[in-house]
């Protein structure tokens, strides 16, 4: 399975594409130098492949990448975090 991460700043989310379709979203609003995450979904059929991990964890590198820090109001984003501390120095 290749999941393809964009970000697609026109909706203020980054979407994750699986076989040319978007199958997943993780939704996000902009502060200065904060992404402020507020909810992510997938859908159905493309649940229990590993996409919402994929997504977030592309996601929180490109913000890495940027210099800026997350606000995680997401719940599942708040639990990436706390099983990959490795992205806990983004918590702003």
């Amino acid at each position: 399975m290749n999941i393809e991460v964009r970000d697609n700043p026109d909706q203020s989310r980054y979407e994750a594409v699986l076989d040319g379709e978007a199958v997943g979203f993780a939704y996000y609003d902009l502060r200065p130098g904060r992404v402020v995450f507020t909810h992510t979904e997938v859908a159905p059929d493309a649940e229990g492949h590993g996409v919402a991990s994929t997504l977030i964890r592309h996601a929180l590198d490109d913000v890495r990448a940027r210099g800026q820090k997350i606000v995680p109001l997401c719940p599942f984003v708040r639990a990436f975090l706390a099983r990959h501390t490795e992205y806990v120095d983004l918590v702003a």
